[in-house]
C-alpha cells in the first residue's frame, strides 16, 4: 500500500465517514487515494472553513472532526480553525501535506514548519518521516484527540512518505483509555459540603457536553433541587425551560444568574474553567462561596480560583455520587423570584426588527433536539445565548474561547453533514458573514438545507457598542454601511433569499426559515444603535451590570 492509501484506510478504521478539505500539490497523493475510498469528502472554498466545519461536525456529533489541507498556505489557513478547536476542547485531526523529507528545511516551494507553528494550539503534532510509522501515528492522533480533555491533533505528511509503498501494514485496534475515576474521599467531602450548604449553586460548563454528562447533570439537579447557571458553552446542558435554570452568567449573563453567583455560599463548578468572561473581576467573583471544582483536566482545577474540594476525573461518575438534598427552600425561592422579576422584556417599542424578540420567537417554535443553531461572533451571538431556548448542548454551536468571526457558516455545514435530519440554522451578522461567505458555494454544491439568519446593523456591532460605552463614542472603523445586498449575494450563489426589514414581516420569515426544505438566507435589517444588555464592564464585579437605556 502507498502511504496515502494507509492514511485513508486508517481513517476508515477509525470510523470516519466525512472529511473536509481543499487539495493542493503536497497533499495530492492523499486526494488520489480518496478516489477509491468510501469517505465522503466535502470540498470547502477556503481551508479555514475546512477546520471550522470539522469543528462543527465534532461538536454536534461528539465524534472526531477531520480536515485536510496542502502544505504552505493551505496548512497555515487551517490554524485559526485548529486554535478554535483547541480553546473549546473540540476533538479534531488535521492532516496536512508537506514537501518531501529531503526538502524540509530548504525553503522549498510552499514549505512552512506547520509542526512548529501549530504547537501552541494543539494537544499534539506529528511529522511522519517513515511510512512504517504512518498507520500507528494516525491511530494515536485519534486517541489523543478524543481522550481526556479533547482537542485538535495535527499530522504533517511529507509527499515522499505519501507515495512510498509498504508490503505489510498493521492497523491498531487499541481501545481508548477510560476516564479516571474520581477520588472517593474528595467525593465524600463534596457530599458533606452540599449537605451543609444553605445557598448552593451549580456552575455548569462546556465540559458537560464533552464528557457526555448531560443526563447525569440533569439527574443531579433534579435530585438536589440546586439552581443552575451555565457558561456560554454550557448552554443546553440543562434545558432552557427547566425551572431551576437561571441562564448564562458572566459579562452578558442574566441578572438573576449573576446575582445568584454573588450571593451563593457554595459554588459547584462542573466542567468549567473560571474564564474571564464569566468571572468579571476575579477577586470579587462568588465572594461568599466555597468551591467544589470537578474537571477531567487537573490543570484547570484551582488554576484561577482555589478549590475547597477538587474532584479530578470523570464528572459523570462524580455527579452520580452527589445526590444529597440540602435544606435550601428559602434560597431556591429567592433565585426563582429573581428569575421572574428580571425576565427579558420583548415588548420593545421600535420601528425596526428587534433581534432578541425574533430569536426568542423562532427558538420557541423550533426548540427541539433536532434544531441546531450555529452562531458567528458578536452581538447576535450574545442574543442567541440570552434569548434562544436549547434542549441539549449539542444543538448550540458557538466559538467561545477564541471568538472566531466566520465560525457560524462552516460550523453549520459541519453540523448538517453530521446529522442530515437536523434543522440547522446559522445566526450571523453582517460583519461575521463576510469572513467565510464563500461557503455559500459549499451549501449550494451539496444542496445542504442550512438556513442563514443574517442580522444586518451595517456595523461591527459589538465593537461599536464598546466604543460607544467605553471610548467616548469615538467610532473607529466599525462602519459597514456599504454592505452588499446580501439577499442578492445569496441568490448569485443559487440560494433563495428573503428580506426582512419590518416587524410585521417577522412571523412569515420565521415560518419560511423553519418550514422551507432547502437552503435559505433571511437578510434581517436591525437598528444599528441596538446594544446587548445587560453588560458587566471590563474589570468590574458581576454585580455591577449595566442595563438597557432608551435608544
Amino acid at each position: 500500500m502507498k502511504g496515502a492509501e494507509i492514511v485513508i484506510r486508517a481513517l476508515e478504521k477509525e470510523g470516519v465517514d466525512t472529511v473536509f478539505g481543499y487539495p493542493g500539490g503536497a497533499i495530492m497523493p492523499l486526494y488520489d487515494a480518496l478516489v477509491d475510498s468510501k469517505l465522503k469528502h466535502i470540498l470547502v472554498r477556503h481551508e479555514q472553513a475546512a477546520a471550522l466545519a470539522a469543528d462543527g461536525y465534532a461538536r454536534h456529533s461528539g465524534r472526531v472532526g477531520v480536515c485536510f489541507a496542502t502544505s504552505g498556505p493551505g496548512a497555515t489557513n487551517l490554524i485559526t480553525g485548529i486554535a478554535n478547536a483547541f480553546l473549546d476542547s473540540v476533538p479534531m485531526v488535521a492532516i496536512t501535506g508537506q514537501v518531501a523529507t529531503p526538502f524540509i528545511g530548504t525553503d522549498a516551494f510552499q514549505e512552512v514548519d506547520i509542526f512548529g507553528i501549530s504547537m501552541p494550539v494543539v494537544k499534539h503534532s506529528f511529522l511522519v518521516r517513515r511510512i512504517e510509522d504512518l498507520a500507528s501515528t494516525i491511530h494515536e492522533a485519534f486517541q489523543i484527540a478524543r481522550t481526556g480533555r479533547p482537542g485538535p491533533v495535527l499530522v504533517d505528511l511529507p509527499k515522499d512518505v505519501a507515495i512510498a509503498e509498504l508490503d505489510i501494514v498493521a492497523f491498531d485496534d487499541t481501545p481508548d483509555e477510560t476516564p479516571a475515576r474520581p477520588d472517593a474521599h474528595q467525593v465524600a467531602i463534596a457530599r458533606q459540603m452540599i449537605e451543609k450548604s444553605s445557598k448552593p449553586l451549580v456552575y455548569a460548563g462546556g465540559g458537560i457536553r464533552i464528557a457526555g454528562a448531560t443526563e447525569e447533570l440533569r439527574s443531579f439537579v433534579d435530585a438536589t433541587g440546586i439552581p443552575v447557571v451555565t457558561t456560554l458553552q454550557g448552554i443546553g446542558s440543562v434545558p432552557s425551560t427547566h425551572e431551576l435554570n437561571l441562564g448564562m452568567l458572566g459579562m452578558h449573563g442574566t441578572k438573576q444568574a449573576n446575582l445568584a453567583v454573588q450571593e451563593c455560599d457554595l459554588l459547584i463548578c462542573v466542567a468549567a474553567r473560571f474564564d474571564d468572561r464569566v468571572t468579571g473581576k476575579l477577586k470579587e467573583f462568588a465572594p461568599h462561596a466555597k468551591v467544589i471544582h470537578m474537571d477531567i483536566d487537573p490543570a484547570e482545577v484551582s488554576k484561577l480560583r482555589a478549590a475547597d474540594c477538587s474532584i479530578v476525573g470523570d464528572v459523570k461518575v462524580a455527579l452520580n455520587f452527589l445526590h444529597v438534598r440540602p435544606q435550601i427552600d428559602e434560597w431556591k425561592e429567592r433565585c426563582l423570584s429573581n428569575k421572574a422579576a428580571y425576565e427579558f422584556d420583548y415588548n420593545v417599542k421600535t420601528e425596526h426588527v428587534y433581534a432578541p424578540k425574533m430569536l426568542r420567537q423562532m427558538s420557541v417554535q423550533a426548540a427541539d433536539k433536532e434544531t441546531v443553531i450555529s452562531c458567528d461572533v458578536g452581538q447576535h451571538q450574545m442574543w442567541v445565548a440570552q434569548h434562544c431556548q436549547f434542549q441539549s448542548p449539542e444543538t448550540h454551536l458557538t466559538s467561545g474561547g477564541l471568538g472566531t468571526m466566520g465560525y457560524g457558516l462552516p460550523g453549520a455545514i459541519g453540523a448538517q453533514l453530521a446529522n442530515h435530519n437536523a434543522r440547522v440554522i446559522n445566526v450571523s451578522g453582517d460583519g461575521s458573514i463576510m469572513m467565510n461567505i464563500q461557503e455559500l458555494a459549499t451549501i449550494k454544491r451539496y444542496n445542504l438545507p442550512v438556513k442563514i439568519v443574517l442580522f444586518d446593523n451595517q456595523a461591527l456591532g459589538m465593537v461599536r457598542q464598546w466604543q460607544e460605552l467605553f471610548f467616548s463614542e469615538r467610532y473607529s472603523e466599525v462602519d459597514l454601511s456599504d454592505n452588499p445586498d446580501f439577499a442578492k449575494v445569496a441568490e448569485a450563489f443559487g440560494i433563495p433569499a428573503i428580506k426582512v426589514d419590518k416587524p410585521e414581516q417577522v412571523d412569515d420569515a420565521i415560518k419560511q426559515i423553519l418550514e422551507s426544505e432547502g437552503p435559505l438566507l433571511a437578510h434581517v435589517m436591525i437598528d444599528p444603535r441596538e446594544n446587548v444588555w445587560p453588560l458587566v464592564p471590563p474589570g468590574k464585579s458581576n454585580t455591577e451590570m449595566m442595563e438597557a437605556k432608551a435608544v
